[in-house]
């Protein structure tokens, strides 16, 4: 297969590069300047140029651009998070749309942070919630969720007639590549930081990067898939457990708690925000199982043992 990866130069395009790569796929991936693990090429992330012409007989293309969540959440941020995430998904539909032989796949990068934050039950994509409404929970929230629909309304919008369309509601991807999301968590845990956060019975939902790169191969060839699709395991938990089970398989035995007014200024010299980590993101990926996909990672007790010695793995061994 031939995939272009519009934003392909970050963690998660590099996890699906390289198994890609390894099945052999011809991997083509977009930037505006990184270079990452396959042939590179540029794009402004807001137009159609040259780029376009890699998606002209492209068997599917994967979307992952978009600024980083992991900031603070002024007004500036805000709509850098809105504007770099609708503009490149309008340049990809019409790239799509301008094809004389379009792809016959498109998958979207979502984000399950568009469910409400609920401890009650969890959200799949028949019966979840949309958030933006919850009482409760600080009023700019909101604007998460403001950002996620307009994502997903503009991959919907998209001329495409002849490319199936898949929006990807994913939770936080789990690997242990450097800088990524486990690797922040699994740091914070070994300087002995990794305790409970806020009340701790907020949810979290992940997936593992082995997990997540074999549902995107579903999506590839499932033709009978299209929508939304929640990436996320099927046992989403408290973060109370969470880092429990985290810093047990780190053979870490102190985590010190964080209260929330200690989290904001936490989050306010780290450069980023806390509904990070205190919004309830329970996530279940109801399509998923319902296609007969079947998870290697399940459950987060072993999962963050695989990862935790992976990640030892990859460290240099200091004499």
């Amino acid at each position: 297969m031939k995939i272009v990866i519009p934003g392909g130069t970050g963690q998660v395009g590099a996890l699906l590069a390289r198994a890609f790569l390894a099945r052999g796929d011809d991997v083509v991936l977009v930037s505006r300047g990184g270079q990452g693990v396959a042939r590179t090429v540029t794009w402004d992330g807001r137009t159609v140029g040259d780029w376009a012409r890699e998606v002209d007989g492209a068997d599917a293309v994967i979307n992952l651009a978009g600024r980083s969540v992991n900031c603070r959440y002024t007004e500036e941020n805000l709509r850098q998070m809105m504007d770099s995430r609708v503009d490149s998904t309008r340049a990809v539909g019409q790239a799509i749309e301008q094809a004389a032989r379009p792809p016959r796949v498109w998958l979207q990068m979502s984000t399950a942070t568009v469910y409400a934050h609920r401890l009650d039950a969890p959200n799949d994509e028949a019966t979840g919630l949309i958030g933006g409404n919850e009482p409760g929970v600080p009023a700019y929230w909101k604007r998460s969720i403001d950002i996620a629909q307009a994502w997903e309304r503009t991959l919907a919008e998209a001329n495409t007639p002849r490319t199936r369309k898949v929006a990807l509601r994913a939770a936080m991807v789990m690997s242990p590549d450097r800088e990524g999301i486990f690797d922040v968590l699994l740091g914070l845990t070994r300087r002995g930081l990794g305790g409970n956060a806020g009340s701790g019975k907020q949810f979290v939902s992940w997936i593992h990067d082995q997990d997540f790169v074999r549902a995107v191969l579903l999506l590839l060839e499932r033709e009978d898939l299209d929508g939304p699709v929640n990436l996320a395991a099927p046992h989403p938990l408290p973060y109370r457990e969470f880092m429990s089970k985290l810093r047990e398989a780190a053979n870490v035995r102190v985590g010190l708690p964080a209260t929330k007014w200690m989290l904001e200024v936490g989050a306010f010299f780290m450069r980023t925000d806390t509904e990070l980590l205190l919004k309830s993101r329970r996530v279940v990926p109801g399509r998923l199982l319902d296609a007969g996909f079947t998870f290697e990672y399940p459950e987060w007790g072993a999962a963050v043992r695989n990862l935790v010695e992976r990640w030892r793995n990859t460290r240099p061994v200091r004499s």
